[in-house]
């Protein structure tokens, strides 16, 4: 057996280079910017009123002084002469500044009679001006690697960038074996049971940035098996869930190794999860999951988010986070334990986190319930309550 950090090392070095491509900005929500995007142009491109008011020149600001309406400035239509001494423009939020403005005062500052206007005894210090490319200049860039949320999407636009160069989304194939399961709203036979792992695993590898397949189940014999990978061809990750322990009717490692797999590893020194394997096959990633519902999404956590995250471009990394244990531990054993728990919000810098009495990999329930991983390295000792412990987020 393999320790963790070596396992996701291996696993990390099947991931091939991301492929570039164009997308349209309205098709780059979530997807990982792959190249700096430069911006077109300024934002804002011309010096812009804050508020609704009136612009004036720098030396008309004084309390009491009537200054004459010559126009009006409103968001698309700028005021195209030349403000003179003694005149004010009215405008508009997020009008362009007139030629010669130098400051805008608010609406409620001033008392207009017709065409002219009387400031008021009281007038603030602020110009209320957005200046020319307070936001970002043309050339500034929006750095990469990024995945691309909401936020960056309106930033992009308003460079007047229609297209940005990201990651091909990588495609996985996910592959259920075993002649215990049946599909969800079947009839399970006395004997069988309902496929769920493949749905979990297809959330989070689409949540990542990836497109699935899922793949119809393979029987527990190497032809139906055979006929499994054979489906899976042009994807980039093969996934199989179950078959990959060393019963007799565990038939994956041996099937694949027919095909051609290269195996970089497997069994891993952790709990749960131990049966993990992985390898390439072919031009494919190939990682074989266990088929405990619990032991699959926690090794999908830990190894296949972060071969997704490699393949487009990002870190591929497991970040942990501190908290402090609620209870007693006793000392851990020879294998890393990724424990749910619960958290709660103690009023402190960290939460408390406390672990579920049960740690059966096949209780999926008890998944839903936690809301972290708490993560217990090989032959750590025994821990007090208020030791400070990493976990990761669920």
């Amino acid at each position: 057996m393999i320790s963790v950090s070596e396992a996701l090392s291996r696993v990390l070095a099947l991931a091939p280079q991301p492929v570039p491509e164009q997308v349209v900005l309205r098709a780059a929500a979530g997807r990982v910017l792959l190249q700096p995007a430069l911006a077109r142009r300024d934002q804002p491109p011309f010096a812009a009123s804050a508020m609704d008011g009136y612009a004036i020149r720098e030396a008309d600001h004084i309390p009491g002084a009537v200054l004459a309406v010559t126009g009006e400035a409103g968001a698309g239509h700028g005021f195209a002469g030349t403000l003179i001494p003694g005149t004010a423009v009215r405008i508009f939020t997020g009008a362009p500044l007139p030629a010669g403005a130098e400051r805008v005062v608010l609406q409620e500052d001033v008392l207009r009679d017709g065409n002219r206007i009387t400031l008021g005894g009281k007038l603030e210090a602020q110009t209320h001006i957005r200046p020319q490319g307070a936001d970002f200049r043309a050339g500034d860039s929006l750095s990469a690697p990024r995945r691309l949320r909401p936020v960056e999407l309106a930033l992009l636009a308003s460079m007047n960038l229609p297209e940005v160069t990201v990651a091909r989304r990588p495609e996985v194939a996910f592959l259920a074996t075993g002649d215990e399961l049946v599909m969800p709203g079947e009839d399970p036979g006395p004997d069988q049971i309902i496929a769920s792992n493949g749905f979990a695993l297809a959330a989070m590898a689409e949540a990542a940035g990836a497109r699935v397949r899922m793949l119809p189940i393979a029987r527990d014999s190497e032809a139906s098996l055979q006929q499994g990978f054979a489906l899976a061809a042009g994807a980039d990750v093969i996934v199989t869930i179950g078959g990959a322990s060393v019963g007799d009717h565990d038939l994956v490692g041996k099937v694949a190794s027919g095909l051609g797999m290269e195996r970089a590893f497997w069994k891993i020194a952790m709990r749960p999860g131990k049966p993990l394997m992985a390898g390439r096959l072919g031009d494919a990633v190939m990682m074989g999951l266990p088929g405990n519902p619990v032991s699959s999404i926690v090794c999908a956590h830990l190894f296949l988010l972060p071969l997704l995250a490699a393949m487009q471009g990002l870190p591929g990394v497991v970040a942990t986070q501190r908290a402090v244990l609620a209870e007693d531990m006793p000392a851990n054993g020879p294998r890393a334990h990724y424990m749910r728990a619960r958290l709660e919000d103690a009023g402190g810098a960290l939460p408390r986190i406390a672990p579920f009495a049960s740690q059966d990999s096949s209780r999926l329930r008890l998944l839903t319930e936690a809301m972290a991983l708490l993560v217990r390295p090989a032959e750590d000792g025994p821990r007090a309550a208020g030791s400070v412990v990493e976990y990761l987020t669920l």
